[in-house]
């Protein structure tokens, strides 16, 4: 199990840009799959998006054409780019790892995560 780090939460405007970055330290094959989620208050955690060691990525409906998530394994960092965002995307945003290689993993398949980044979107 592998601690991660998150960085580049805050708070913008509807319609702005953040941008997350996720440190991910250990061996390259704890980084097959990985993935961000979020969760806001009252609701269940939710996969946003995810990426495999051979770049297939997937996204949420919600988030689709707006987020993008890439994985630079040279520099063991997991990114993602959030544009147009909504006051619906207010949430803290984990990144996690899996050893898997899934394409479309679950919550289940992550052994390492992250200790979460706050996003907060104002209307």
């Amino acid at each position: 199990q592998v601690q991660l780090v998150e960085s580049g939460g805050g708070l913008v405007q509807a319609g702005g840009s953040l941008r997350l970055s996720c440190v991910a330290p250990g061996p390259k094959t704890s980084r097959n799959s990985m993935g961000w989620f979020r969760q806001a208050p009252g609701k269940e955690r939710e996969l946003v998006g995810s990426i495999n060691y051979i770049d297939m990525t997937s996204y949420t409906d919600s988030v689709k054409g707006r987020f993008t998530i890439s994985l630079d394994n040279d520099k063991n960092t997991l990114s993602l780019q959030m544009n147009s965002l909504k006051p619906e995307d207010t949430a803290m945003y984990y990144c996690a790892g899996s050893r898997s290689g899934f394409s479309t993993p679950t919550a289940a398949d992550f052994e390492s995560w992250g200790q979460g980044a706050r996003v907060t979107v104002s209307s």
